[in-house]
């Protein structure tokens, strides 16, 4: 969860020193070593989960959960939500039995106070929550999304995820270079998307989509959860796609934050509206970007996987990921196999293009993405055997592949077998065909987590 604090005190920064510093401090590159994962579970009473847990009793379980000695930094999210993120490791092997021990402590922690946590992508129970947190981040965020909707505010309160961290890879071109790396992310991502979807439900009402969750994500507003135009040098579309993004809210030393209308970063930058922007605003504006790969320096995060089921689903899409990501063997075969998705994808940027958002809607049941999961499967349990993966995982990997993806079904059908075909919820309608300049500039081409 990024820091509230007020902005340092630093000199105001200038637009070709903001530029500068984003092509220097992201993609930054060396020799895929680490791998990284970042949980989030819904809390529920552990024999009446579809009743509300009471906000004190969340904060006193939260409170008895700090004083467990785990390996995992552990945070609440706005609405209620746990996340465990786990340190770099440097082997899948030990990313795994670290979060585990860290989910073992924490369910029994919780169990102990008759409490549970709950694998979905969206709350599968509950009808809308409150907002548990109320801190000027979160108070800004909701001002800002409201504009756009009611998706803002799901995502922050009803939405949890798998967000896998993998290092950005070498300068190099190559099966592990950042730009080759970059693109197959996103090629990748609806894939993974369908593949593990499990949110087809919202407020208690089912919607119709397999990933819920992806869906407001995608919508949040007209830019904030978009990649940068494909096929372009990663730092420059990235940096471009950071200043012309829309500045969420300022921050102020007392008193609310300040939620500019219309204002992208380089505007600011240009007129010092508000007050002169520092490094540390542009830091700041970093962390309100919201697109389903983001670039964190050494590495880039994958946003777009809904939370799983079970002591142990998330093993297998941190498993596969990685697999394809940094066996180079994997990772060039894998890119091969769907690079022929950008041909088909249509004009628009992810999340929003033609896969994308079939992702969302059928799942698996969408052939060219069906087809796409069968051999990264495949590719990803050769590429385990060859690392000397831990047989659990690789079994786990296994087991998924023969019940899911070789059957053409996500995790969303243990949850409704029979998917409503209803239109969903105006909140979670599929995004839109068409995209929205993201704000003035003359380098316009965009892009961003809570």
């Amino acid at each position: 969860m990024p820091s509230s604090a007020h902005p340092d005190s630093g000199p105001p920064l200038s637009e070709d020193e903001a530029e500068d510093l984003l092509r220097c401090i992201c993609f930054k590159t060396g020799p895929p070593r680490a791998v990284g994962v970042e949980l989030e579970w819904f809390v529920h009473d552990l024999h009446r989960p579809h009743l509300p847990v009471p906000r004190d009793r969340l904060h006193t379980a939260f409170t008895a959960l700090r004083t467990l000695d785990l390996g995992s930094p552990l945070t609440l999210e706005p609405g209620g939500q746990l996340e465990l993120s786990s340190p770099p490791a440097a082997s899948l092997a030990e990313c795994v039995a670290t979060v585990s021990a860290d989910l073992s402590a924490v369910r029994a922690a919780l169990a102990r106070l008759g409490l549970a946590l709950t694998g979905s992508g969206t709350d599968p129970w509950l009808p809308a929550r409150d907002r548990l947190l109320r801190e000027p981040r979160y108070d800004a965020m909701e001002v800002y999304l409201d504009r756009w909707g009611t998706a803002g505010r799901s995502m922050m309160r009803d939405s949890a995820s798998v967000q896998v961290c993998v290092d950005s890879g070498y300068e190099e071109p190559g099966p592990l270079g950042y730009e080759r790396r970059w693109r197959l992310a996103h090629l990748l991502g609806p894939v993974l998307v369908a593949t593990f979807a499990n949110s087809p439900v919202l407020h208690g009402r089912p919607t119709g989509l397999r990933s819920t969750r992806q869906s407001l994500w995608a919508t949040v507003d007209p830019s904030r959860g978009l990649a940068p135009p494909p096929g372009r040098e990663p730092r420059g579309a990235w940096a471009r796609h950071v200043l012309d993004t829309p500045v969420m809210c300022v921050r102020t030393a007392e008193g609310p934050w300040t939620v500019p209308e219309g204002l992208t970063f380089r505007a600011w930058l240009r007129s010092g509206a508000l007050r002169a922007p520092t490094r540390a605003d542009l830091d700041y504006h970093l962390t309100t970007l919201f697109p389903p790969v983001r670039p964190r320096g050494s590495h880039l995060e994958l946003r777009m996987l809904d939370a799983q089921s079970g002591d142990d689903g998330w093993i297998v899409p941190l498993a596969v990921t990685t697999a394809l990501f940094d066996d180079p063997e994997a990772a060039d075969a894998a890119y091969r196999t769907l690079l022929p998705l950008a041909e088909t994808a249509g004009p628009l940027p992810p999340p929003r293009d033609a896969h994308w958002r079939a992702a969302v809607r059928d799942g698996p049941g969408a052939p060219a993405l069906h087809r796409a999961a069968v051999e990264c499967f495949r590719l990803a349990l050769d590429a385990l055997a060859r690392s000397g993966a831990p047989t659990a995982v690789r079994d786990a990997v296994a087991a998924f592949h023969e019940r899911f993806v070789l059957r053409r079904r996500c995790p969303a059908d243990d949850q409704h077998p029979a998917p409503v075909p209803s239109p969903p919820p105006p909140s979670v309608r599929p995004a839109p065909t068409a995209t929205t300049p993201s704000g003035p500039g003359p380098d316009s081409g965009k892009e961003p987590r809570t």
